[in-house]
């Protein structure tokens, strides 16, 4: 007998022994077996793509792409091949290669329910849930056993603003598979959408029972603390997350955000950093030559670009900052949307101001607008508060002036914004937007209040709601269509007695121009608002009505009613 032919009958032997070995969960001892065949034979085609799975098993991703890539070149022919391939490319958040590899298995087995699971989470990735959802649904059609689909079928549930349906979808793959961590937590995920976050925390401390080192539900586990108003612990959950990944960003971010709620600012605004290693943000990150300012090198004689991030409120609140960068002898380029052009034209200490998409001059460096908190080491004793810091347009203001006089008996004149911005495509702003937004019909309580003329402030798809309440719409008046942008807005603002408004950037606006601002605030507070405070010390004229539970609005309405009420007596 050759010596080539008892090889061959040795490396089969392994073979079968290391495959044994991993279906009965022996996988080092499988590995090695694999690794000791692939000395003897380096393009051993079953033992690279057995190796590639158990790696993927192991959570060794690259080194799994690396050798089934490997096993596809030498035969590109096998279905749970590119399956396998696919679910490794969503691991690395390569959605566009997963999907690639899903279709070839699919090409290969057009049946095959792995692949239909592989593609619909691929599609998930991509950002396209009606057709990620028939992809399970075809999976479950050929496999409705197959608990994963279930699981994920949830998850692009969720992204659909279905929450009822991603629970019974979750109770579903837990019916198949009462240890499935991931399924536990997804229930949780969406109990928590449903606020819900006593039973959500019973299903997250579920998947952490079964899966102690689940990063994801510590993370979570610590929002729906958040929801509990239960802080301390949800700093533990973010520790316990961060103990096991240091380097995930969205448990640093939800640290960030608990700290600075609590008003530990310092150590918050370093955390906060972290922010531009979310997926969800990275890729607004800028990319600039010049060196990132946070603070380290002086700026006498430097010219620094200064550039808004997220949203318009965000921006109106941080643009304080530019005069104290301006006094550390550097000249200031602010760059801002479109929106916000005319009113920080107001601004002191702005030497240039950029619209957001136009080309930028020469600088020597630059800061994200929110980072300049930590380059000035802010803490609750030194927050820069001084308001008015913009203004609206004297002859803006005189007109709108004139205009309110004629509108009928003196009054106290009351600004109303009832709703925020709506931004359905992403899962956690979609709940932060229902949370914070009330109806017009909510605030029909204020309304009854006499000796006061409403004026609307709100605009975008919630104002619809004056033409479908006539009665409501009776007693306020609306002039939105003639406010173009935010120094139209101020312009009138200016001309109020008072604003009263959801947690939305018409508050800071109303702050940033000195008007008393009363703002109804959710329960699960955003962190500038600190908690269980009804004065900010970002804004002298802001007064705070919380909800004392989650989703109790009656409370705050009453509140703001009998405090309207008062202030007319």
């Amino acid at each position: 007998m050759s010596k080539t032919v008892n090889q061959q009958r040795r490396i089969d032997a392994m073979l079968r022994e290391a495959v044994a070995m991993q279906q009965n969960g022996a996988q080092p001892e499988a590995e090695e077996i694999y690794r000791e065949i692939l000395a003897l034979r380096p393009m051993h085609f079953d033992a690279i793509q057995l190796l590639g799975a158990l790696s993927l098993q192991a959570g060794r991703i690259d080194e799994g792409v690396g050798l089934l890539q490997k096993a596809v070149s030498i035969n590109g022919k096998q279905a749970p091949l590119h399956s396998n391939l696919a679910y490794a490319y969503n691991a690395q958040r390569r959605f566009s290669e997963a999907l690639a590899s899903a279709n070839r298995a699919l090409a290969l087995q057009p049946d095959f329910p792995d692949a239909l699971n592989n593609r619909g989470n691929a599609l998930a990735g991509l950002d396209r849930p009606a057709e990620a959802l028939a992809s399970f649904d075809k999976a479950l059609a050929l496999q409705p056993e197959l608990a994963q689909a279930w699981n994920n079928r949830a998850c692009v549930l969720r992204d659909l603003d279905r929450p009822a349906d991603a629970l019974a979808n979750c109770d579903q793959a837990i019916a198949l598979q009462a240890r499935y961590a991931d399924a536990w937590s997804n229930r949780a995920n969406a109990l928590s959408d449903m606020n819900r976050p006593q039973d959500a925390q019973a299903s997250y401390q579920r998947a952490l029972e079964l899966a102690p080192a689940f990063v994801d539900a510590w993370n979570n586990l610590g929002l729906t603390l958040v929801d509990m108003k239960l802080h301390d612990d949800a700093l533990q959950c973010y520790e316990r997350a961060l103990a096991l990944d240091a380097d995930w960003a969205e448990a640093h971010w939800n640290y960030a955000l608990c700290l600075l709620q609590m008003g530990r600012l310092e150590q918050g605004w370093r955390e906060y950093e972290w922010r531009w290693q979310r997926h969800r943000i990275k890729a607004s990150q800028r990319s600039f030559t010049q060196p990132l300012w946070l603070g380290e090198f002086p700026l006498e004689g430097k010219t620094i670009l200064l550039h808004a991030e997220q949203g318009l409120g965000d921006t109106l609140q941080f643009c304080r900052y530019a005069p104290l960068v301006a006094a550390m002898g550097a000249r200031v380029v602010l760059e801002v949307p479109k929106e916000l052009m005319r009113l920080l034209a107001t601004l002191r200490g702005v030497a240039e101001l950029v619209e957001q998409g136009q080309p930028l001059p020469a600088f020597d460096c630059h800061a994200p607008l929110l980072s300049l908190p930590l380059a000035f080491g802010t803490n609750l004793a030194n927050i820069p508060s001084g308001a008015p810091y913009v203004s609206a347009d004297n002859a803006n203001a005189q007109r709108w002036a004139q205009r309110l006089a004629g509108d009928g008996a003196p009054a106290l004149k009351v600004g109303l914004v009832w709703a925020g911005g709506n931004r359905p495509h992403v899962a956690e702003l979609r709940k932060t937007d229902a949370r914070r937004s009330v109806t017009l019909e909510t605030l029909s309580p204020i309304l009854d209040v006499p000796h006061v003329r409403f004026y609307s402030l709100q605009k975008g798809p919630a104002a619809e709601q004056l033409r479908e309440h006539q009665a409501l719409s009776e007693r306020i008046i609306d002039y939105t269509d003639e406010l173009d942008d935010f120094a139209d807005t101020a312009a009138l603002v200016a001309n109020l007695d008072l604003v009263i408004t959801v947690d939305t950037a018409v508050a800071h606006l109303a702050g940033a121009i000195g008007k008393p601002v009363w703002i109804m605030n959710r329960f699960d507070t955003c962190w500038r608002w600190l908690l269980d405070r009804t004065d900010s010390p970002w804004y002298p004229g802001v007064r705070l009505f919380r909800q004392p539970a989650l989703g109790d609005w009656d409370s705050v309405v009453k509140a703001v009613r009998d405090a309207l009420g008062a202030q007319r007596s």
